[in-house]
């Protein structure tokens, strides 16, 4: 019994042992767990300062002064015929003085102290005067400017020897989910910091002007306000990897938006700092297509692999692409031998070589291989690209199909959407739960083409669609943002 009774005890007590070793093991790994995690915010926490650190002496405060003309509200009345008989020629407009305010980046190029910002900052400027983050200030001449990236370099007078200057990141190692921090001016409080990620890539966005649109833009919720814009958007090794340039705070339908905002891509800009420098100006070699990324859906209809090339959506009338022989659904899949693989790169391959520079290139039409030289001009204005819209126009009803409700593009239509022609008809709704819906058409898109066969009028429309079943497969081209690109229905 006794021996019974101290074997029971015995058992009793090793797992009493146990149980307090696992609770001892237990609370030494949440310990560790909570000591990882401390470490892991502490970490990102003094990376983010240090960040901050290293960008955020080489911003400063941009007050730019310039003059607008103000027109007299009694002008249309003194150019009456019958008052001009009694007031004379009516007065000229008057000029007044105007303040804006900025942000921009100190950076050094070529062995000189320059500060980056954007070009709606300084445009039309009088008096430019940067101010540093000790209070020190200097004026500032503009030197060199682009409308269409949006950006512009200062020189200062004076001694600038104290001003520091921030290092250019690389955005195409750009990841969504990133940390993303603005520093700036937003309102005029000065050296404002804000956080947040990286939300999105690629955007392509319609100026506020409405003539032109930004590409390639990095979307952040990294909070920016008026001010901020021309500073930079860094990332948590303290490299600039954007220039903060445009906020999205009302929807077109009116709604409220919040954490959306934009920024222009260091990328691009340093490719065209040496011509700002030299020039004061940005000149761009020209093609004249409407291109898109091939998706693995596209393999089927144009031969070809996802990645495989970029897709030729639309030509543009008169352009070195029409004088080349370039057609609408084509793959270009090399520059003078060097293989493309997106929209971007093309673009890049394009852009950067000398006006008049005749290139070959390697296209893929109906599976087969094709070489086309274009001799590429230079590219033309924005206001050029993107001119007047046409008439209004008048057209027969539509036929309704696939749940899409269509209609013509009339100038107000043109106007409003920041179009640069009537060519094609803009889908005025689409059914919720359509399989147009799931597909991805939109309201507002515009639609050029179906199975590649061109969409002039509701006539070629109701013709081309009236002759399809409900569950057909067509393949949509379409104009949307600025960008063409194709859209095919699912089964």
């Amino acid at each position: 019994m006794h021996t019974k009774e101290g074997s029971v005890m015995r058992k009793l007590l090793l797992t009493t042992v146990i149980v307090a070793m696992m609770l001892t093991i237990g609370v030494l790994t949440f310990a560790q767990e909570q000591s990882v995690q401390q470490a892991i915010t502490v970490s990102g926490q003094e990376a983010i300062k240090l960040a901050i650190q290293e960008v955020g002496p080489a911003v400063v405060r941009i007050d730019v002064t310039s003059k607008v003309d103000v027109k007299n509200p009694f002008s249309d009345f003194l150019n009456d015929p019958f008052f001009r008989r009694f007031f004379n020629e009516p007065e000229l407009p008057q000029q007044q003085e105007r303040q804006a305010l900025g942000s921009g980046v100190a950076i050094e190029y070529g062995g000189e102290l320059v500060v980056l910002t954007n070009a709606h900052v300084v445009d039309g400027a009088t008096t430019i005067q940067v101010t540093g983050i000790d209070g020190q200030k200097w004026a500032a001449q503009a030197i060199g400017s682009d409308a269409q990236l949006d950006i512009a370099l200062l020189r200062l007078e004076g001694d600038a020897s104290d001003l520091a200057t921030a290092e250019l990141g690389d955005s195409s190692a750009v990841e969504i989910g990133d940390w993303a921090i603005a520093i700036g001016n937003p309102i005029g409080l000065s050296y404002t910091v804000t956080m947040g990620i990286i939300s999105a890539l690629n955007r392509d966005l319609q100026k506020p002007s409405g003539i032109g649109y930004y590409n390639n833009l990095i979307q952040t919720d990294a909070a920016i306000n008026p001010g901020n814009s021309g500073g930079p958007l860094v990332n948590a090794a303290g490299q600039v990897i954007g220039i903060n340039t445009l906020i999205a705070r009302q929807s077109s339908s009116g709604i409220a938006i919040e954490g959306i905002n934009f920024a222009i891509a260091i990328n691009p800009i340093k490719e065209v700092l040496g011509q700002l420098v030299a020039t004061g100006k940005v000149t761009r070699a020209y093609l004249g297509v409407y291109i898109q990324d091939l998706t693995s859906g596209m393999e089927k209809t144009f031969g070809v692999g996802a990645g495989e090339g970029v897709l030729v959506s639309d030509i543009i009338a008169g352009s070195p692409a029409e004088s080349a022989g370039i057609k609408s659904g084509d793959i270009i899949t090399k520059v003078d031998g060097k293989l493309v693989r997106s929209t971007e790169e093309l673009i890049s391959e394009i852009s950067f070589k000398s006006v008049g520079a005749n290139v070959d290139l390697e296209v893929v039409r109906e599976r087969e291989t094709l070489h086309l030289d274009a001799i590429l001009t230079e590219k033309p204005s924005e206001e050029q690209l993107y001119g007047e819209a046409s008439p209004e126009v008048v057209e027969t009803q539509s036929v309704e199909k696939f749940g899409i409700t269509v209609g013509p593009i009339t100038s107000s239509i043109v106007k409003r959407l920041g179009l640069h022609s009537t060519q094609g008809i803009v889908i005025m709704e689409v059914t919720l739960g359509s399989r147009a819906y799931w597909a991805g058409l939109e309201k507002d898109d515009i639609i050029l083409e179906i199975d590649l066969c061109p969409v002039g009028s509701l006539v070629d429309w109701n013709a081309i669609v009236g002759e399809m079943d409900e569950d057909a497969t067509p393949m949509f081209t379409i104009f949307r943002d600025g960008m063409t690109r194709f859209v095919t229905l699912a089964d």
